[in-house]
């Protein structure tokens, strides 16, 4: 298996909860869908959804949630 980065498409803030009280999209280890959400990208009270782009298993996330994200900057690792 290769491992493949998945990046944020906007810069903002990155959410991996769709709300405070809600479990988060994905976690490390769980297998995803390519078109499977894992978190979301605030740009000025507009939510954005980010997907896996690949099927696999996430390895880990590279950002935390409600952490200030560039756009292109890697935000997960997936095993594909």
């Amino acid at each position: 298996m290769a491992t493949q980065q998945i990046f944020s498409p906007l810069p903002g803030i990155f959410y991996r909860k769709p709300a405070p009280d809600k479990p988060a999209y994905k976690s490390d280890g769980d297998v995803v869908a390519d078109s499977d959400t894992i978190g979301l990208i605030e740009v000025m009270k507009s939510f954005n959804e980010v997907k896996a782009g690949a099927a696999g298993k996430i390895l880990r996330f590279l950002a935390e949630n409600e952490e200030p994200v560039m756009a292109g900057q890697p935000i997960a690792e997936i095993d594909v």
